[in-house]
C-alpha cells in the first residue's frame, strides 16, 4: 500500500511503500538526469505554447539551441555547529522501510516540524549492518527527502552508524558511504559512529584494537572534518558494569573523535542515576575524566524519550517525563556543554519537544 511522501507545505514528492523497502539504488548522476529531463519537459511546454512561437512571450536564442544545465550548490565544509544547540535522533527503524515494524513513524517532511520546536540538528540512522540492509546506506531515496527538507529549513543532518567490528571493511565502508552520500550539492553536515556493540565473540583488547583501528583510519580519510562519538555513558562502563567494555580505549580515541556524545538514558535507571540532572552532571565529569581532557566538546544525550501526556510512539521501555527536561538543560548548561538532545523524536511528546525546544534556546542562543 503506497502513500504520499509529504513536503513542506501542501505539495507531495514521490511515494512511500510501507514495510517494503525499495531495491532501487541512487546510482551517480541520477540527480542531473532527472534536472535535466525536468528542463527539457519545461522546454518543450514552452514552445507548445500559442502554436510552438515561444517567442511570443520571452525574447533571446532560439529554444532550440538553449543548453539544458542543472547548477547545484558546492558541497558545504564542515564544523563543530551541527553539535551545538538543540539536537533530536531518528533510527532506522522510525523511517527506512526495511526495518520499520508497520507504518513509519518519521518521514522527510517531519523535518519542517522539528525545526518549528527549535531543533537545529537532526542524527539520522544512515545506514546499518545487518541481513535486511539492502545497500551501503538506508533507502537513498529517503534520505535524499531528509536532506532536501532540512536544507530547505534550516536544519543540519548528522548521519551515524554503528559498527559491529567485523574482520572485513564493511563498517569503514558503510561509514564512508554516508560520508560521501550527496543530493545536488547537499550532503551530511556531520558523521557520527555509535560505539557501543558488544554481542560478538571478541573480547574486550580485541574489540578495542577494530575500534581503534577503524577510527584512525576513518580519520585518515575524511581529514579535518569534524568526528562525532557516541559512546556508553561513563558511568556504566566505569562503575555500574565494568565487564560491558573492559579497557575501554579512552586515551587511544581521544584524538580521533572531535565531540563526544554520551548515552545518558536516565529512564531505566535507578536510585541516584535516575535524577536526569545527577546523571548527566557524572557522565559528562567521567568522560573528561576518562579522556584526560577537562574541556572536551561534549553533546549529552538524555531520555528515553519524554512523555507528556500526549500521543507518541510506544518504544517498549520506560520513557522520561516532561518534568525531567527542565533539571536535564540545566545539567549541560553547568556542565559547559556544547549542545544536548532526547533520544528520540518519535518518542517526545509534542508539549515535550516544544518545551525541550525553548528551554535549549535559552542556555544554547543561535548565534549567527
Amino acid at each position: 500500500m503506497g502513500r504520499l511522501l509529504p513536503w513542506p507545505g501542501d505539495g507531495y514528492r514521490g511515494w512511500v511503500v510501507d514495510g517494503t523497502p525499495r531495491r532501487a539504488g541512487f546510482p551517480r548522476g541520477t540527480g542531473l538526469l532527472v534536472g535535466l529531463l525536468a528542463v527539457a519537459v519545461l522546454l518543450s511546454w514552452v514552445a507548445s505554447r500559442d502554436g510552438g512561437r515561444a517567442e511570443s512571450w520571452v525574447t533571446g536564442p532560439s529554444l532550440a539551441v538553449v543548453e539544458a544545465r542543472l547548477v547545484v550548490d558546492p558541497v558545504p565544509g564542515r564544523s563543530l555547529d551541527p553539535y551545538r544547540g538543540n539536537g533530536t535522533w531518528v533510527d532506522a527503524y522510525d523511517f527506512d522501510p526495511a526495518y520499520a515494524p508497520g507504518e513509519l513513524t518519521v518521514l522527510p517532511g517531519d523535518v519542517a516540524e522539528m525545526a518549528e520546536t527549535g531543533v537545529r540538528t537532526l542524527f539520522i540512522q544512515a545506514s546499518r549492518s545487518d541481513q535486511r540492509a539492502v545497500g551501503s546506506v538506508a533507502d537513498p531515496w529517503l534520505l535524499a527527502g531528509f536532506l532536501l527538507v532540512a536544507d530547505a529549513v534550516d536544519v543540519d543532518l548528522v548521519g551515524w552508524y554503528l559498527p559491529k567490528w567485523t574482520a572485513d571493511d564493511e563498517d569503514l565502508d558503510r561509514l564512508l558511504a554516508i560520508d560521501r552520500f550527496t543530493v545536488i550539492g547537499r550532503r551530511f553536515a556531520g558523521l557520527a559512529v555509535d560505539i557501543e556493540w558488544n554481542r560478538d565473540d571478541l573480547g574486550g583488547i580485541e574489540r578495542s584494537d577494530r575500534l581503534v583501528n577503524l577510527s584512525d583510519r576513518l580519520r585518515r580519510t575524511v581529514g579535518d572534518d569534524p568526528l562525532g562519538a557516541i559512546v556508553m555513558p561513563p558511568v556504566i562502563t566505569d562503575e555500574i558494569n565494568p565487564a560491558f567494555w573492559p579497557g575501554f580505549p579512552w586515551a587511544e580515541l581521544g584524538d580521533r573523535y572531535d565531540v563526544w556524545l554520551p548515552m545518558g538514558y536516565w529512564s531505566f535507571r535507578t536510585a541516584e542515576h535516575a535524577d536526569p540532572a545527577f546523571y548527566t552532571v557524572d557522565n559528562v565529569r567521567r568522560l573528561r575524566a576518562d579522556l584526560a581532557d577537562p574541556v572536551a566538546f561534549v553533546h549529552a544525550i538524555g531520555g528515553v524519550g519524554a512523555a507528556d501526556g500526549t500521543a507518541m510512539v510506544d518504544p517498549g521501555e520506560p520513557l522520561a517525563s516532561v518534568d525531567d527536561l527542565v533539571p536535564f538543560v540545566a545539567a549541560l548548561s553547568a556542565e559547559r556543554a556544547i549542545g544536548g538532545s532526547i533520544y528520540d523524536w518519535a518518542t517526545m511528546g509534542v508539549d515535550a519537544r516544544r518545551l525541550f525546544g525553548e528551554l535549549m534556546a535559552g542556555q544554547f542562543p543561535v548565534v549567527d
